[in-house]
């Protein structure tokens, strides 16, 4: 798991959308979506649902988020 994909789940998560998310952290939206995959992958489960051009978060998304929060939170202080 690395820094990059965590902050590409957080984005996408607040923007609802892989190509605003990829805009607003300054990469291609295939770069992100291959962080998102690398992520899902690596987690062994779907974290969004791909819905037409935007994305909700899967079961085991908003389980995975106040893990994510927290811990770039805590890289933050």
């Amino acid at each position: 798991m690395e820094l990059g994909q965590l902050e590409a789940f957080l984005v996408a998560v607040r923007l609802h959308s892989f190509s605003r998310a990829a805009e607003a952290i300054g990469v291609t939206q295939p770069s992100l979506s291959a962080r998102i995959l690398a992520l899902e992958a690596e987690l062994e489960e779907p974290l969004f649902h791909r819905i037409g051009r935007g994305v909700r978060l899967t079961d085991a998304g908003r389980a995975f988020l106040p893990y994510v929060q927290r811990a770039m939170d805590t890289l933050q202080t």
